[in-house]
């Protein structure tokens, strides 16, 4: 697991490792994890890129996940929205992270394009991102509540979250509420000029290529949208060919 550091902001900690060199003037990268994930959830993937591009890496554990403090109040559907408006700008400010490539996972990936479309930005790698409900993801979700509850979730979450009911009731209950089923972003992603890769498995549980696909037909800037043989996690399941697409995308940004 990478040493990690605490970052205040607005007086709450949040967990975050900092890894590779200034790059020689290229963008640094900012990774945002998915709905239960954590810095240490992305077993050194982000270290493996900032490597293989030569670039300086930045990847941060939202509150409520792995080190970081609670979140002051429970999460409501504009959750992401508010993240990638706030968190996300102020935490580039407070690191140096001038015009980060946001790199996004599922929920870290909605964050990642809400928050280009919202800020300066030199790209966008998103990771089976979601900009809309999906009734058939819900029962993968629902899943997840059952095995937190009744089976061995909680203990293997423990392992990478101070909090585990934090980290889970705040994914959890937030995408089963009655108005999530209604939740979209599809109109904020003309805001993102910025070149997009968008990632997505072709036997993802919780979301289908619908997601990059409108994203490559909102966006205002250049989107390459690839299809991958795996489920909902790329850079675990293939992370070598995750791994190249990243960093050939890398290599062709202005």
């Amino acid at each position: 697991m990478p040493a990690t550091s605490l970052l205040e902001l607005d007086g709450l900690r949040h967990e975050y490792s900092d890894t590779g060199g200034p790059g020689d003037g290229r963008a640094p990268l900012l990774f945002l994890h998915e709905g239960l994930g954590s810095v240490g959830l992305w077993r050194g993937f982000h270290e493996r890129i900032a490597a293989a591009a030569g670039r300086r890496a930045v990847a941060y554990s939202r509150l409520g996940h792995g080190r970081s403090d609670r979140p002051p109040a429970p999460r409501g559907t504009e959750f992401m929205a508010i993240e990638a408006t706030t968190t996300v700008p102020a935490l580039c400010a407070a690191l140096g992270l001038d015009r980060p490539v946001l790199v996004g996972h599922s929920d870290g990936g909605t964050i990642a394009l809400l928050a280009a479309a919202a800020m300066a930005v030199s790209g966008v790698v998103v990771l089976a991102p979601h900009v809309l409900t999906e009734r058939f993801a819900l029962t993968a979700i629902r899943a997840a509540r059952t095995a937190f509850e009744d089976g061995d979730l909680r203990t293997r979450m423990a392992r990478h979250h101070d909090d585990p009911d934090a980290a889970f009731r705040g994914w959890n209950d937030m995408w089963l509420a009655e108005e999530f089923t209604s939740w979209d972003v599809r109109d904020a992603l003309a805001g993102i000029t910025a070149p997009v890769l968008g990632l997505q498995g072709d036997d993802d549980p919780y979301g289908s290529i619908l997601h990059v696909r409108a994203v490559q037909e909102r966006a205002s800037g250049p989107v390459t949208v690839t299809g991958l043989p795996c489920g909902h996690a790329p850079h675990l399941e293939l992370p070598d060919e995750t791994a190249e697409a990243i960093t050939t995308f890398l290599r062709d940004l202005p």
